[in-house]
């Protein structure tokens, strides 16, 4: 069967990363042949879970799902209350792992045994607490250790890269980003020329896409680039893109932004633990996520923050807090500055070490595997779910995530002509137990997470759908008399 020798496999899946997906839809489908099934009948999605449920990238049992019971927009009818929900939201907010209450606890139970002694006590003294995340943190981005940092949350560590990068002077001080970024980017960019005092109407350079169209193209931001030329400070664009699920080539807009003296910034809060990042080889400058979506790292985590280590030890400015001193002088407090010779200078404070701990134990978990692994797993998945909604997909309802797997991570988004048929679907699907989320006006995301998310999540909530959709195009009467 080829699904074997192709998909069933550590290196089978770290392959079909290798080719940016190219065949797993072939492969989907072969799988289904072998079988003698529809590669939409639910033995197909029975199959591919059997068949990959050893995998390191399959770590479901690693996570607490909640039960449809827990959830308060679920009809008992529709959804058994004991069963556990079918949870494609990780864009949002990731499940929690399992080891999470423990190392918290172990970390609480620290506190109350031996109270600031705990700084420098124990297997995980906190002082350097950090010290736990930033290997495997710099793993899944494609970095060195000596170019992370855990630390703050996405925005100020936005702010902070800015602060280093964003150095306006004459007629370079343009910041260039997608038109529809997120609202808090957009908010950073507008102070930071504010704070510069200029006006963010002269220079903020937004890139929107085609009239008619909802992705960008990367010819069209290079385009820009050059265009803007001298007059360019910034590149600051999503790695994913939050509302439309378009994965953007990082490596060719930095090479763009650098050849015009810009520097290139990233926010990677919906790429990291999504797609296979190489920052370090891509040559980006700064970026910045945070882990509390794919990451799994709990609401409102600890972020993350990357500095490419050609810009370490050369002056650049930053804010200094005493936690970007090195370690062996932090506590002499004698107002000498003596910073850190890596990513570690631009931390302010001691970090939270609940935060820290919580992240750990999802960490702990990508430690079994690859990010090539998982990136093949995902492609698998969101490509099942793609084949099993194409006859659902009209003038209605349309997908406007890239269809090429390289240029997208898990997330499908799904827009709706209509705002209202889009909540309505939305309310039918949180009825059955489906839990994705809306983004407004008239998108629902859908993100099949590899590290737990199964094919049968995807044949249920496609099955969910058919019956959303169904429910939603009933006229009032009926669905009442119903």
């Amino acid at each position: 069967m080829i699904v074997e020798a192709f998909s069933g496999t550590q290196a089978g899946l770290s392959a079909l990363a290798a080719k940016n997906g190219i065949g797993a839809k072939s492969e989907l489908q072969a799988a289904a042949q072998a079988l003698g099934a529809s590669v939409a009948a639910v033995e197909v999605a029975d199959h591919l879970d059997k068949k990959l449920q050893d995998l390191a990238s399959c770590q479901r049992k690693a996570f607490l799902v909640p039960s449809n019971r827990g959830l308060s927009g679920t009809d008992p009818a529709l959804a058994r209350p004991d069963e556990e929900c079918v949870y494609l939201v990780g864009n949002s907010l990731g499940l929690q792992p399992a080891r999470t209450r423990e190392l918290v606890g172990e970390e609480l139970d620290k506190w109350a045994k031996w109270g600031v002694n705990g700084h420098f006590t124990g297997d995980r003294p906190w002082m350097p607490i950090d010290e736990n995340v930033i290997e495997q943190s710099a793993a899944i981005v494609g970095a060195e250790k000596s170019e992370v940092a855990v630390m703050n949350s996405l925005t100020v560590n936005l702010h902070l890269l800015f602060v280093s990068f964003y150095r306006p002077a004459g007629q370079r001080n343009r910041i260039l980003y997608e038109a529809s970024a997120f609202g808090s980017d957009y908010f950073a960019f507008e102070s930071q020329a504010r704070l510069h005092g200029l006006d963010p109407r002269n220079v903020l350079l937004p890139v929107k896409a085609r009239p008619g169209e909802e992705l960008l193209h990367t010819e069209d931001i290079v385009a820009a680039i050059h265009a803007a030329g001298d007059s360019l400070a910034v590149v600051c664009l999503g790695t994913v893109q939050y509302y439309t699920g378009q994965y953007f080539d990082v490596e060719s807009i930095t090479k763009a932004a650098h050849a015009v003296g810009a520097k290139a910034i990233w926010d990677c809060a919906h790429a990291v633990g999504n797609v296979d990042l190489k920052l370090h080889q891509w040559d980006v400058d700064g970026a910045c996520w945070c882990n509390y979506k794919y990451l799994n790292a709990g609401p409102g985590a600890i972020g993350g923050f990357f500095v490419h280590k050609k810009h370490h030890d050369q002056g650049l400015p930053l804010l200094a807090g005493w936690w970007g001193q090195k370690q062996a002088v932090r506590f002499n407090m004698d107002h000498k500055w003596d910073p850190e010779v890596d990513a570690g200078a631009w931390r302010l404070s001691n970090p939270p070490v609940l935060q820290t701990v919580s992240l750990l134990a999802s960490l702990e978990i990508f430690s079994r595997t690859t990010m090539s692994e998982l990136r093949g797993r995902s492609m698998l998945l969101t490509a099942y779910l793609e084949l099993l909604i194409a006859d659902l997909v009209g003038k209605h309802l349309s997908v406007i995530t890239p269809e090429c797997p390289s240029s997208r991570g898990c997330q499908l988004s799904l827009k709706f002509q209509e705002e209202s048929s889009c909540l309505a679907t939305f309310a039918a699907l949180e009825k059955r137990g489906i839990v994705v989320d809306h983004r407004k006006p008239n998108v629902i995301r859908v993100a099949p997470a590899p590290l737990y998310n199964s094919f049968n999540d995807v044949h249920k909530f496609c099955t969910a759908l058919r019956e959303a959709l169904q429910e939603v195009a009933e006229p009032p009467a009926k669905r009442t008399k119903v």
